[in-house]
């Protein structure tokens, strides 16, 4: 069975096993991935983080453009999704956590990532956990960082503006739904 038909059985049985925590049926597509990643300057990142791995779609797109000597923490909550991840990326690079996005921070050891990428689908999310996770997004990143945010509603654009000082658009409509891109730099102070 080919891989993309695989990855999309697999996020189609963890949709069906948790709807609002996975947020997609289909897996992003490789152009809106790498739409947005071109929003940020990956390949100059000593460290980006993902958030909502997934199979795996911008996890090698990112890897793809990684540095030799970056890294990449990819924070999957499912264990089967994450399992499947770390199976299937040997990628010393690379360092897969099974673990919720909430807990990001005791996962980096107490440094910033450069790039924050997040995939998480923060419009099904219930509002105290959106915004616990929002509010992560900040906290994560270095002065000067991006976090890139794929969304399939601009309903959260708003929020991203109460946390960022820029937030930069982008719709990517080669994607099924069409994808919101947002880059935000520069968190807001107070």
């Amino acid at each position: 069975m080919p891989q993309a038909l695989t990855d999309g059985l697999r996020l189609l049985r963890a949709f069906v096993g948790n709807p609002r925590q996975v947020g997609a049926v289909l897996p992003t597509s490789a152009i809106a991935v790498r739409a947005m990643l071109d929003l940020a300057d990956v390949p100059s990142a000593d460290l980006v983080v993902e958030l909502g791995a997934g199979t795996g779609v911008a996890t090698r797109e990112i890897l793809a453009r990684l540095g030799d000597d970056a890294r990449l923490v990819a924070v999957e909550i499912d264990p089967q999704l994450a399992r499947r991840l770390t199976e299937r990326l040997a990628d010393p690079r690379l360092q897969v956590v099974c673990d919720s996005a909430e807990d990001l921070g005791s996962h980096l050891g107490g440094e910033r990532a450069d790039v924050v990428v997040s995939m998480l689908p923060f419009t099904s999310l219930e509002a105290g956990l959106r915004r616990r996770l929002l509010d992560q997004l900040p906290r994560a990143l270095r002065p000067g960082g991006t976090a890139l945010v794929i969304q399939y509603s601009p309903l959260v654009l708003g929020e991203l503006r109460r946390r960022f000082a820029g937030v930069r658009t982008r719709v990517t409509p080669w994607n099924v739904p069409p994808a919101f891109l947002f880059a935000c730099t520069g968190p807001v102070e107070g």
